[in-house]
C-alpha cells in the first residue's frame, strides 16, 4: 500500500498505528522493520513512536533502534542512506515493512530487495506499507508505479506475478487536528507549484526540477510526416539491468514553417523498460537490440548512423558491444558523454537546455513526438545533484534524457544574438542598409 500525496495527511501517524494493531493480532510473530532515508529523520520518527507505544506497554532498546510490545511483537527502526545498505538485511524475515517518505529514494531498487524479505512460517499475513509526498529524487518511479495506473486511487493493481498494490490517497483535510494556520504555513513556505503539490498531492507538478524549460505545450508535437529529405540519425544509451533508450532524429531545414531551422525532431522512441517496473531492463542482448534497431529502420527513408554511450565501446577480453551491434549492421559512433562544463568545453545538459529554451525568436529547438512517452516522462521529472547542483541526480531514470544529451552535444547549438529577419528584395536590403544602423547593416 502506498499513502501518498498532501502534507500534513497524518502518513507518520497512520503507519505506525497500522503497526500497532497488527502487533495486536499477531503478537510474537508480528515482526516489523521501518525505514527512513538518513539517520536524522529516522530519529525523529522513532521518537514519536515512543511517544505512542509507551502508552500500551512498549519497551525500547537504543542500539538497535527497537520497539518490544507486551506480546512479543517487535518493530526495529533502521535507515537506508545507500541503496546498497539494502544488502544487509537478506535472510531476514518480516512480516511488516514501512517505508516512510519513499519519495526520498531516487530508486525503488533498494525498496524491492527489502520486499524479498517478507515472509512468515506462522501464516501471518505479509505486507509492505510505503508512505511519501509528490517532489524529491523518487517522484518518477513512485508516480509510474502507484498513481498513473489510478489516479484517483482506491483500485487494487495486480502485476504479472499476482501481487497487489494500491494509492490510497492523502489529503490536509484528513487530518482533522491541523488548524488553519499549518495551511497557510504551507503556502509560505515554497513555489506556487511545490504549494499546490503540498496541498492537493498533486503529482503532476515536478519542484525543484533540472529542466524548468520544458513544456508539453512547446516541446511535444503531434507525430506527422516529416520531409525526406531532412538529414537523419540515432542516439542510444545502453542498458541491461537498467533500461536501455534510442532515439531517432530528424535535423529541420526550415522547410516547415512551424519548425525552426536546425531543431532536433524526436520521431520515434524505443524504451527497453520491463512493463509496469520503472527503472527496470530487459537484459537483452546487444545482437536483439541491433536487431530490433534495423527492423525499426526498415521503412526509413535513409541508412543512418548514431552516437552512443562511449561505454559501449570499451573492449574486456572480447568484441565490444558496439563492435557486436555493428555486426548486425547497426552503427554507431561513441558519443561526447560531457555532461557538464568544463575549461570550456560543452556540457551536455547546457546543450539540451539551450535548444529546449529556443532560438532567438522563442521558437523551441528540439521537439518530441507525443509517442515518445518515455522521454516525455523522465526529462522533465530529473532532479539536481546534491553534491555537483549543476548536474542530474544520475540515481534517477535518465536513461532517454541521456540518449537525447547524446544527440543534442552531436549536433551542438548556440543561439544567435540577432533574429535575423528576411527581406523580401535586394532593393529593400539596399533601403534597409542606406540608414545606417547595426542591424540595419546585419540584415543587408
Amino acid at each position: 500500500m502506498f499513502f501518498g500525496g498532501a502534507r500534513g495527511g497524518g502518513k507518520s501517524d497512520a503507519v505506525l498505528g497500522e503497526w500497532g494493531s497488527h502487533a495486536q493480532r499477531y503478537g510474537a510473530n508480528a515482526i516489523g522493520l521501518m525505514v527512513r532515508r538518513t539517520r536524522t529523520e529516522l530519529l525523529e520518527l522513532f521518537e514519536r513512536g515512543r511517544v505512542i507505544y509507551s502508552q500500551v506497554g512498549g519497551q525500547f532498546t537504543l542500539n538497535p533502534l527497537r520497539v518490544t510490545m507486551p506480546n512479543g511483537a517487535r518493530l526495529t527502526f533502521a535507515y537506508l542512506e545507500r541503496d546498497a545498505d539494502a544488502d544487509q538485511y537478506q535472510g531476514h524475515s518480516y512480516t511488516r515493512i514501512y517505508i516512510e517518505e519513499a519519495g526520498t529514494f531516487p530508486s525503488p531498487t533498494p525498496i524491492l530487495k527489502l520486499q524479498a524479505t517478507l515472509r512468515s512460517g506462522a501464516g501471518v499475513p505479509v505486507g509492505m506499507r510505503l508512505t511519501g509526498n509528490p517532489g524529491g529524487p523518487g517522484h518518477q518511479w513512485l508516480r509510474a508505479r502507484y498513481i498513473d495506473p489510478a489516479p484517483l486511487g482506491w483500485k487494487i493493481i495486480r502485476d504479472p506475478t499476482g501481487l497487489e498494490r494500491i494509492y490510497i490517497p492523502s489529503r490536509v483535510a484528513d487530518n482533522a487536528y491541523l488548524g488553519p494556520d499549518y495551511v497557510q504555513r504551507l503556502k509560505a513556505s515554497g513555489s506556487p507549484e511545490l504549494v499546490r503539490a503540498w496541498l492537493e498531492g498533486d503529482w503532476s507538478v515536478v519542484s525543484g526540477a533540472f529542466f524548468p524549460e520544458f513544456s508539453t505545450d512547446r516541446h511535444v508535437i503531434t507525430p506527422r510526416a516529416l520531409p525526406e529529405h531532412w538529414p537523419r540519425f540515432r542516439s542510444f544509451d545502453w542498458g541491461s539491468a537498467r533500461p536501455f533508450a534510442c532515439h531517432w532524429w530528424a535535423v529541420s531545414d526550415g522547410s516547415l514553417h512551424d519548425i525552426a531551422r536546425g531543431a532536433l525532431v524526436n520521431y520515434r522512441e524505443w524504451y527497453g523498460m520491463k512493463p509496469g517496473e520503472p527503472n527496470v531492463g530487459l537484459r537483452m542482448t546487444a545482437e536483439a537490440i541491433a536487431q530490433g534497431i534495423r527492423d525499426r529502420e526498415r521503412d526509413d527513408p535513409q541508412p543512418m548512423i548514431g552516437v552512443a554511450d562511449p561505454a559501449m565501446f570499451a573492449e574486456d577480453g572480447g568484441p565490444s558491444i558496439a563492435q557486436r551491434m555493428i555486426g548486425q549492421g547497426v552503427i554507431f559512433r561513441p558519443a561526447d558523454n560531457k555532461r557538464v562544463p568544463a575549461r570550456g568545453a560543452m556540457g551536455g545538459w547546457d546543450q539540451v537546455r539551450a535548444r529546449l529554451d529556443g532560438d532567438a525568436d522563442g521558437r523551441p529547438m528540439l521537439l518530441l513526438f507525443s509517442t515518445s512517452r518515455d522521454l516525455i516522462r523522465t526529462l522533465p521529472a530529473l532532479q539536481h545533484d546534491d553534491a555537483r547542483p549543476e548536474d542530474v541526480d544520475s540515481d534517477m531514470e535518465d536513461h532517454a534524457p541521456d540518449s537525447a544529451r547524446y544527440a543534442c552535444m552531436s549536433r551542438p547549438f548556440v543561439r544567435d544574438l540577432v533574429p535575423v529577419k528576411p527581406v523580401d528584395s535586394w532593393q529593400r536590403a539596399f533601403e534597409a542598409a542606406t540608414r545606417g544602423t547595426a542591424d540595419d547593416w546585419r540584415v543587408a
